[in-house]
């Protein structure tokens, strides 16, 4: 039965999802994208939306018809929702799952765990003096909501340069946009015991991305009754209402590298006590949402026992994290602070036989002082007062939850197979419902 399961997962994990990429059609635009944080600002081109407008009447100037809106740029901070959410995952934890103490009545190493330990959190043993352990694990995200929003149906409304000045400007048009989200990550890491109570560990996440916006705009006329004084130019040259807007980019590259150095304040036969600080390194390439532009600092504790078969542990810290292109304005360079985080975990790993260990856990991010996407009702300046649905941001801060099931299984040696599922218990934040890991371990 457990075989069953690993074997479902690791299937899940190599499953192909394929995105969703806008249909051909004569309606359709497909814009040039810069890099993937411009994405947003890109999809309508350079000079944002801009609908079609002729005169109507002999002499008469061609008008602006230029459609603005805090879409453009507010969502452009989907991108820090989405580079917060990735660099601040439960990464596949670097500690070995065999942990040896020195026995020198004896001279010889031996096990001083009967578990094989968490996947995504962290336990207080050291791996021990001189012993080495390495792996990679693999991490699919498909993220489908955002703050409980369906990321396929997305409503975002445009206004009408100078649009309090009416005389026509109470045109508005609307939209509805698919936002396709997958991202790989492919992480490897090493870990070295120095000495029998610290541990030096590195993690290197190789990253794919894959964004695809659709955006399909509609103008509503509700100041001009003329279908020539806003319109969409059809591709046979008709004149019509909608029009279909799509870009997307594909990316791969190294993300941010985090050092780690964990310290054992106390080491007993049933439980331990482990501080440590995590450093990661702005070294993926933030314009193409492969980090996060700048350093974080993540002091830790950690607290595990061993009882029995039962082995509980409990997590927690503070990120410290500087000024993001990001966080600011990735079109025009500006900065801004990448939102403080504190996190926690709380879990257990049960040791099921010699050869399999069962890992459940909660694990908690609450993000300080963030942009958080909010569903409203937009109301537009006719005499109706004509009702949108539409999206803004507002800065907040919000605690995301998840849960996660695992499964090790020492395949030959002190060589572990790693499988996992993580899934979403709430909807704050940008989510994903179930984010499989398979990964390997091997410890000497």
């Amino acid at each position: 039965m457990i075989r069953r399961m690993m074997l479902a997962v690791v299937v899940c994990v190599f499953a192909q999802v394929i995105p969703a990429r806008a249909q051909e059609g004569p309606f359709t635009i497909y814009s040039p994208v810069k890099s993937m944080a411009t994405l947003f600002t890109d999809i309508y081109g350079p000079h944002g939306l801009i609908v079609d407008s002729e005169a109507t009447l002999p002499g008469e100037q061609l008008h602006s018809a230029h459609f603005n809106s805090a879409f453009e740029f507010d969502f452009g901070q989907f991108s820090t929702a989405l580079v917060n959410q990735l660099v601040n995952a439960p990464l596949p934890s670097p500690a070995s799952g065999f942990t040896f103490r020195f026995d020198p009545s004896l001279g010889v190493f031996e096990r001083t765990t009967q578990s094989f330990g968490p996947i995504l959190a962290e336990r207080a043993d050291t791996v021990g003096n001189g012993r080495v352990s390495f792996g990679s694990a693999y991490q699919r995200f498909t993220f489908d909501t955002i703050e409980g929003l369906d990321l396929r149906r997305v409503p975002a409304v445009f206004t009408h340069d100078n649009a309090q000045l009416r005389g026509g400007r109470e045109d508005v048009v609307t939209t509805e946009n698919s936002i396709t989200v997958i991202v790989g990550q492919f992480t490897t890491f090493l870990t070295v015991g120095i000495g029998d109570r610290f541990d030096l560990s590195l993690a290197a996440p190789v990253i794919t991305n894959d964004l695809t916006v659709v955006s399909n705009a509609t103008i509503h006329r509700l100041g001009t009754t003329n279908p020539l004084t806003h319109f969409f130019r059809q591709a046979n040259g008709d004149v019509g209402e909608t029009r279909t807007f799509w870009a997307g980019r594909r990316v791969s590259g190294l993300g941010d590298v985090t050092l780690r150095l964990k310290g054992a304040v106390s080491k007993r036969p049933t439980a331990g006590v482990a501080l440590g600080v995590d450093v990661r390194l702005p070294t993926g390439n933030e314009m193409e949402l492969l980090g996060s532009g700048t350093t974080t600092v993540r002091p830790f504790g950690v607290w595990s026992a061993t009882l029995g078969r039962v082995s509980p542990h409990l997590n927690g810290s503070y990120a410290w994290s500087g000024s993001s292109v990001l966080a600011g304005n990735p079109a025009t360079g500006e900065l801004g602070d990448f939102p403080d985080h504190a996190t926690y975990a709380a879990g257990a790993d049960v040791s099921v036989n010699r050869y399999m260990t069962v890992v459940l856990d909660v694990l908690g991010r609450y993000d300080i002082d963030t942009k958080r996407l909010v569903s409203e009702e937009f109301h537009a300046l006719d005499a109706k007062g004509t009702a949108f649905p539409n999206v803004t941001f507002v800065t907040d801060s919000y605690n995301a939850l998840s849960g996660a099931f695992g499964l090790k299984a020492n395949v030959v040696n002190q060589l572990l197979l790693d499988v996992n599922l993580l899934f979403k218990l709430d909807e704050n934040g940008l989510r994903d419902k179930v984010t499989p890991l398979v990964g390997l371990e091997y410890t000497f």
